[in-house]
């Protein structure tokens, strides 16, 4: 099945800080979360391309590197196809990222007051893209909000120093889909859930580990709740 005329993307222009190749991955790997590419939907790499205003090659590169994933799957000659995932599979996913990233964080928070700053000096760089988070659900901006999002998590999981960690973290979180988004940004209520970032460093910084245990819990449960089409 192939995308119609009403089906343009709501795609970012790119920039120069990363490669067009990681900047375009980073975009439809957003797409891809939030159901703004469907399951079953051929796209075209020249079509893209076009939409994010660069050549069809970095597009075309991004898609393979997407296929290797297991995101999509090329069709010959049409373009690339998403990948289905069932709520078995996602119900899974979500299982293995609490037995990841709630004990890492939380082992942040023991060590967050111990640098004579209460913490800030290690988690404050973060603050910004907490910050962007928050903007993009104002705006209700999914695909920034997303990519923001994913910037977070892996930032914040890479202060404990385990490079194979966060890998296995990225992968988790591009094989999500949070296909809720939408309806709950339509409704206002993507807000409360990225003001959770802010709240997560303040825990952190203060060395809160029941705090930072609970929110992060709680946050990473909204895959499975309000982000995914239910209630929380």
């Amino acid at each position: 099945m192939a995308p119609s005329a009403d089906d343009r993307l709501d795609l970012p222009a790119v920039g120069e800080r990363q490669s067009l190749r990681e900047q375009v991955a980073h975009a439809l790997r957003a797409a891809l979360i939030t159901g703004e590419m469907r399951p079953g939907v051929v796209y075209s790499a020249p079509v893209l391309a076009a939409q994010f205003g660069v050549s069809a090659t970095p597009v075309r590169e991004a898609m393979l590197d997407l296929a290797k994933e297991g995101l999509v799957e090329a069709v010959r000659n049409k373009g690339f196809r998403v990948t289905e995932l069932s709520d078995r599979d996602l119900d899974e996913l979500t299982e293995i990222r609490l037995l990841i990233e709630v004990p890492t964080v939380t082992r942040l928070a023991a060590a967050g007051g111990t640098d004579g700053t209460g913490g800030a000096a290690r988690f404050d760089p973060l603050r910004p893209l907490a910050r962007k988070i928050v903007d993009a659900a104002d705006r209700g901006d999914l695909i920034a909000y997303v990519d923001a999002d994913i910037r977070f998590h892996l930032e914040l999981l890479a202060l404990a120093g385990n490079a194979h960690l966060v890998d296995v973290v990225r992968d988790l979180r591009g094989r999500a889909r949070l296909y809720g988004l939408p309806a709950l940004s339509a409704r206002g209520g993507l807000a409360g859930s990225a003001r959770e970032h802010l709240e997560l460093l303040d825990l952190l910084a203060a060395g809160d580990r029941e705090g930072t245990e609970r929110l992060i819990r709680r946050h990473i449960g909204h895959v499975r709740g309000i982000w995914a089409g239910g209630t929380d």
